[in-house]
């Protein structure tokens, strides 16, 4: 089994000149889950780009062990193919895992071109793509927007049994999401 594990060191972040936040810390293990809580404008998506290892922090460190699925505002689905064919390019990548379109409101979308999709169906459309990864620590930025009331009780279905089943999750949110065991840090609290 793949190790899994994703801590910060005293992280400090900033977006351009401006400091958003110091001195956050946390270690997740096995079927553990954490909400990154704030406001707009708090530096949530900049936090996950730093955890994700695309944007690198102006002080602190952060530990992986386990393959990242990240889940954001861009869908990471060509908007010019047809549904199906967007997610089957990933499956030729990530491999032929079970992605769960259909359990996920998908059925019959395979057709349509990602770009006339709806918000809502973008947004389970890339979960689909994250599921299909297998990525055991899973970070989420805004995983609910967009989403109605069944959308979002999906989601906090697919985290729990990610989590369930020995996965990590990191859902930034400001948002209330309903996640068994589901630890929480509010940014402000942590504000330059």
């Amino acid at each position: 089994m793949q190790a899994r594990r994703l801590a910060a060191r005293d992280i400090a972040c900033r977006r351009g000149d401006r400091l958003l936040l110091r001195g956050l810390s946390f270690a997740l293990g096995p079927g553990e889950a954490l909400q990154l809580a704030g406001a707009n404008g708090t530096g949530k998506s900049s936090l996950m780009r730093i955890l994700a290892g695309l944007l690198a922090p102006i002080a602190g460190t952060v530990e992986r062990e386990g393959a990242i699925g990240l889940l954001d505002e861009r869908p990471a689905l060509d908007p010019h193919l047809p549904l199906g064919q967007a997610l089957g390019f990933w499956q030729r990548l990530d491999g032929p895992h079970d992605n769960r379109a259909a359990d996920l409101g998908l059925a019959g979308l395979e057709d349509v071109p990602v770009r006339y999709l709806s918000t809502g169906q973008k947004k389970r459309a890339a979960l689909a793509r994250l599921i299909g990864q297998q990525a055991p620590l899973w970070l989420l930025d805004e995983p609910l927007n967009g989403l109605d009331t069944r959308g979002v009780a999906l989601v906090e279905g697919l985290v729990a049994q990610h989590c369930g089943a020995g996965g990590i999750a990191v859902i930034a949110s400001h948002q209330p999401i309903a996640v068994p065991g589901l630890a929480r840090i509010e940014l402000k609290d942590f504000a330059a």
